[in-house]
């Protein structure tokens, strides 16, 4: 009977996390559809603006004239934007944006930046950062937990302040870019200097007053800060697919557990029933 009991007790613990995983499965799958919806009405704005830029570029005939497109001749300071969540049970998510952010530190170092600093968005980035012993500045780890345009243009406008001061020389975005339901990759972009964006071949000319250079120096703060909200929003897009996948996964896991734990037990309180009615039967 005590095994029976153990087995009953173990049913119940695996139908509250049952439980418990199918809502969390529930509430990261809406949370999905409402930042997905952003991120794609912004990506197509962002594309848009983009190559509004570009063509402006173009029609300038010059390269534009601001210091977030110039690289500085003497690099010795880069900064790494690493973003994550804030909570787990998300797979391997967060661990990928540590590992990556591990390789551009690397990299960077390799290539002659006697200094880099990461800067955490997202608690788990941030506490990965402080264990692993890099510099950090840590004054937008809450971004994650809460993307809007206003945050992404402070830290856009930090960013493109330092930049400019010359505080530091290269900026590198490292986040994970949401492919599909099941496939989150960790991608690591250049965020300045400002590289080069091709010309599409479907490109509208630009008639401009008073003049294009003028207004492409203009826009181009304000591209780079929707950048870095689309960015967020990517990430944020891909934490919540990640999150419906894990606790799927976790879900069926219990399911079939439970199953599993409710075939033994019936097998066993039947072979205890059978036991005592040996017991209680005479023999002839």
């Amino acid at each position: 009977m005590a095994a029976l009991k153990e087995i009953k007790n173990r049913i119940a613990s695996v139908r509250s996390t049952l439980k418990i995983t199918s809502a969390m499965k529930m509430v990261a799958s809406a949370r999905l559809h409402h930042v997905q919806a952003t991120a794609t009405a912004l990506a197509e704005y962002e594309r848009g603006l983009s190559e509004m830029l570009a063509a402006l570029c173009a029609s300038s005939g010059k390269k534009v004239e601001s210091p977030l497109t110039e690289p500085h001749e003497a690099p010795a300071h880069a900064v790494i934007v690493a973003v994550s969540s804030d909570g787990s049970l998300c797979g391997a998510f967060n661990a990928n944006i540590a590992k990556s952010v591990a390789q551009q530190v690397k990299a960077l170092r390799k290539e002659g930046y006697g200094r880099v600093t990461v800067l955490p968005v997202g608690e788990k980035i941030a506490q990965a950062a402080v264990k692993a012993g890099y510099a950090v500045e840590d004054r937008f780890r809450s971004l994650a937990g809460s993307v809007s345009y206003d945050g992404a243009a402070m830290l856009a406008d930090r960013l493109t302040e330092g930049y400019e001061t010359g505080e530091f020389d290269r900026v590198v975005l490292v986040f994970n870019h949401f492919h599909s339901m099941g496939r989150q990759v960790p991608t690591v972009e250049c965020f300045l200097p400002v590289p080069d964006e091709p010309l599409p071949a479907t490109a509208v000319e630009y008639l401009c007053e008073p003049g294009a250079a003028q207004l492409t120096a203009e826009l181009l703060p304000y591209t780079l800060r929707t950048r870095l909200y689309a960015m967020l929003l990517d990430s944020a897009t891909a934490e919540h697919a990640a999150r419906t996948i894990a606790m799927q996964t976790a879900t069926d896991n219990a399911k079939e557990l439970l199953d599993e734990l409710s075939l033994t037990y019936n097998k066993r309180r039947q072979q205890a029933i059978t036991d005592e009615l040996a017991d209680i039967t005479p023999n002839d």
